[in-house]
């Protein structure tokens, strides 16, 4: 399994069982692909 993300969007490869159940985990965190694109970009503060 592996997670691509880029500035316009995410990319999931692997079987399809996994790519769904991180879609379900994700989905809890954020709401948007927006906001998952975002809290990847920007460096954690210290």
């Amino acid at each position: 399994m592996k997670i691509y993300i880029q500035e316009k969007g995410v990319i999931l490869t692997g079987k399809a069982w996994e790519i769904r159940y991180m879609l379900k985990k994700y989905q809890k965190e954020y709401t948007y692909v927006r906001d998952w694109v975002n809290a990847n970009s920007n460096p954690p503060k210290k």
